[in-house]
């Protein structure tokens, strides 16, 4: 299916910066600084400030297709072949808690050995994707996202019992439920709060908001597509186990491979697929998603103690490792590109570990 309109060209002109974002920005480093230091007084270490606990830490492949049409052989995807990449699976949160909270969750890609310009703050040839469940982000524009943050930092730590925060996650997903039956799609805000307890390889995992694409403008998803992943039950798993959603996965990588269709959504109508406000659907009956690459993971160890320390303690994974060919783009990509790399400084400082961006894959333990 092609789109009914021909993608938009990139221009520097399509992002329009809120007069006071800066300002804005600074609050949202502030809040979620304090938000670390909640939690790090609770676990004793600073961890991630959102995605904290892990379910899985993989190596495996980027496999660019070599039947793409020239509107999407761009960035990394401009050349088929294949890359190396290391992928974080991790819980919603910005802390260590039971999975009978269950929240979004996410996907983090690090591909190495890309060829092109960087952002200016980023000298490693590597691409960073960080992906979460959901197509938009319930808080769109960096304004709307410190004003939900302020609730997320009067809650961290344990200012908000771990039982409340479950029956939390329970309600949005009961309310989310209903309200799929009756609109026959979810609502953002109740998945973000209640996702769904199923397993994390039945999960489609979305940029949410939009990024640079070459010539283009787009957001990616990532879909499973292995027959193994075909297999899952999809009914929750029972969240009674504290860990349930890392044992799952860790089990299954013992069984078999994982494979995800990484596909590509071009923007046709800024009116329609706006860049600056996340929160807002893209029509996929104006522009379908279109597969590019195959990310495929194999049999491993997902928890080995060598690599789990070193992708935690070590690795950061943030939408500013990019090349100037995937710039992430909008309010809420702008304030990302300023937070991650404050509060990957903030957790390496209190923690006594280095800041490094692995060059290979190779460094990263098997």
């Amino acid at each position: 299916m092609a789109e009914t309109r021909p993608p938009l060209r990139y221009s520097d002109s399509i992002e329009v910066r809120a007069p006071d974002e800066d300002a804005t920005i600074a609050k949202i480093i502030a809040a979620m600084t304090h938000a670390s230091e909640k939690v790090q007084a609770r676990e004793h270490r600073a961890v991630r400030a959102s995605h904290a606990k892990a379910s899985a830490f993989l190596k495996g492949t980027l496999q660019v297709r070599d039947d793409l049409p020239p509107e999407l052989r761009q960035g990394v995807f401009a050349k088929p072949g294949g890359y190396e990449v290391a992928v974080r699976l991790a819980q919603g949160p910005g802390e260590h808690l039971p999975d009978k909270v269950h929240t979004h969750r996410g996907m983090a890609i690090k591909v190495f050995g890309v060829e092109g310009e960087t952002l200016p703050d980023h000298d490693a040839d590597t691409q960073d994707f960080v992906l979460a469940t959901g197509p938009v982000f319930p808080n769109g524009t960096a304004a709307s996202f410190l004003g939900a943050m302020k609730g997320l930092e009067a809650g961290a730590g344990g200012s908000v019992p771990d039982g409340m925060k479950a029956a939390v996650s329970a309600t949005a997903g009961a309310l989310n439920s209903v309200v799929k039956a009756v609109t026959g799609g979810d609502s953002s805000l109740l998945d973000f709060f209640g996702h769904s307890a199923r397993h994390p390889l039945a999960d489609c995992y979305y940029s949410q908001a939009a990024l640079r694409y070459g010539d283009y403008i787009a957001k990616i998803v990532a879909v499973p597509v292995s027959s193994g992943q075909d297999g899952l039950s999809r009914d929750p798993l029972d969240t009674r186990n504290p860990d349930v959603f890392r044992d799952a996965t860790v089990a299954y990588f013992h069984e078999q491979e994982a494979a995800f269709e990484i596909r590509v959504q071009l923007c046709t109508d800024l009116a329609t697929m706006p860049v600056e406000d996340a929160s807002v659907p893209w029509p996929e009956a104006e522009s379908p998603y279109r597969p590019v690459a195959r990310l495929v993971l194999p049999r491993q160890e997902a928890m080995g103690a060598a690599r789990r320390t070193f992708m935690n303690d070590v690795m950061s994974f943030r939408p500013g490792h990019s090349l100037a060919a995937h710039r992430p783009l909008g309010s809420l990509m702008r304030a990302r590109l300023r937070t991650y790399p404050a509060l990957y400084a903030f957790r390496q400082r209190q923690n006594g570990n280095p800041q490094r961006e692995p060059r290979r894959a190779a460094e990263i333990p098997d």
